[in-house]
């Protein structure tokens, strides 16, 4: 399958938005796709995620980051699971950060392997369209925080605001 890419303009400044992805307790406030987000050793992270009342865990490393001339930056990480229950065995991805008259092109492109084989397969013809879509509503939601200040705990999370593109 294809992997996952969304981006959205977010009309913030750069060091706010960096801010708000890169701090693990800031990220799970906005990441509709994780309940918590735990730093470990520096560069570590442990992710718990609940969905349709299944939780599951996993570790995640960053992977480096790049600072580019334009004052662009990318962030790239790698995740693992050895959660029985998890579908999503490990991937890998990045957000970019590419600043733009108004604001900051932020996006995201990642990809994962799944586990249990051709089941895990066909699960994911279903989980990854929406896994894409959470993904989308939560750079919504992180982008209407920063640009009106309503907080992501009470931010409608209904496609009818969506202003972010996602393709998988």
């Amino acid at each position: 399958m294809a992997p996952i890419q969304v981006e959205t303009l977010i009309r913030a400044d750069l060091d706010v938005l960096w801010q708000h992805t890169q701090d693990p307790v800031l990220h799970a406030r906005w990441d509709l796709r994780f309940t918590e987000i735990t730093p470990l050793a520096p560069g570590r992270f442990r992710y718990t995620s609940r969905f349709l009342g299944v939780t599951v865990t996993g570790l995640g490393t960053h992977a480096g980051e790049r600072h580019r001339a334009d004052g662009g930056r990318t962030s790239a990480l790698r995740f693992r699971s050895a959660d029985p229950l998890s579908l999503i065995h490990h991937g890998s991805g990045y957000w970019r950060y590419a600043p733009e008259p108004g604001g900051v092109r932020f996006t995201t492109g990642f990809d994962y392997s799944t586990r249990w084989g051709a089941l895990g397969q066909a699960a994911d013809r279903v989980f990854r369209p929406v896994f894409a879509r959470l993904t989308a509503l939560s750079f919504d939601r992180l982008r209407r925080w920063l640009e009106t200040g309503v907080e992501p705990e009470h931010s409608r999370s209904g496609l009818d605001h969506l202003r972010t593109s996602f393709r998988y």
